[in-house]
């Protein structure tokens, strides 16, 4: 298995291009409980060009009806980037808000324990905790992430938020 770096600059730039506009490649989960991690793995898979397609447990979208739970679930999307096995596909690991990076995630919670939105870090201010997010055709881009129209905090309580886009991506 080789390594692949993660191109931040291009998960960025699809953020920047698909923010107030849906990629017609994909599928729109707005109405089927959210399109968040969808586009948050959009991004990732720009910054990456790998996907993994071990049944369930993997990472990957054909169309609507052939993609891996991790493509759209938040908590999947976790466990699949943050897994211990070398296989191929993504790979990040939990961070501390100060050492978010454009490129990186952040998993939101609405009640402090369960993650629910999955946005993604397009810049980061000086403070790093001031990072600013997209959401994907949900609302307006560079978002502070300290303000939110819902109010959405990162939960500090809960393991697992923020995740880091990985540093690199493996290869098979």
């Amino acid at each position: 298995m080789r390594f692949a770096l993660y191109d931040r600059r291009a998960a960025v730039l699809y953020a920047h291009r698909w923010a107030y506009g849906r990629n017609p490649a994909f599928y729109d989960y707005e109405h089927l409980g959210g399109d968040c991690t969808n586009f948050a793995s959009q991004c990732i898979y720009a910054g990456s060009g790998v996907m993994n397609f071990t049944p369930t447990f993997g990472w990957y979208y054909i169309d609507p009806d052939q993609k891996a739970p991790a493509w759209t679930g938040v908590p999947y999307l976790y466990n699949f980037l943050v897994r211990e096995e070398k296989t191929e596909g993504p790979a990040a690991h939990p961070c501390e808000l100060r050492d978010l990076r454009p490129g990186d995630l952040i998993q939101l919670s609405f009640d402090g324990e369960n993650f629910r939105h999955t946005p993604v870090v397009v810049s980061v201010g000086p403070k790093r905790a001031s990072g600013l997010v997209e959401r994907g055709g949900q609302g307006p881009a560079n978002t502070p992430r300290s303000w939110h129209p819902n109010g959405l905090r990162p939960s500090r309580r809960a393991p697992g938020a923020p995740v880091t886009a990985p540093p690199c991506v493996r290869t098979a």
